[in-house]
């Protein structure tokens, strides 16, 4: 299936979830918003959310500084 994950289109297997594309980012445990065809995903429901095609993912993860 294709999405677009962060304005690039990506192949990703079919029932994949917010999750998955987590690790794919290599992002699992850090401080990250998720936005699914434009609604937030709160973080309770990343691995109970499954994307279906042409779906567009934006993941944007804190960087902290000073």
């Amino acid at each position: 299936m294709k999405i677009y994950l962060n304005g690039s289109l990506s192949e990703m297997p079919e029932n994949s979830t917010v999750a998955d594309i987590l690790v794919l980012l290599e992002v699992v445990g850090r401080r990250v918003a998720v936005e699914l065809n434009d609604h937030i995903v709160p973080k309770s429901q990343h691995s109970q959310v499954i994307l279906q095609d042409n779906d567009k993912v934006e993941v944007v993860h804190a960087i902290g500084g000073g």
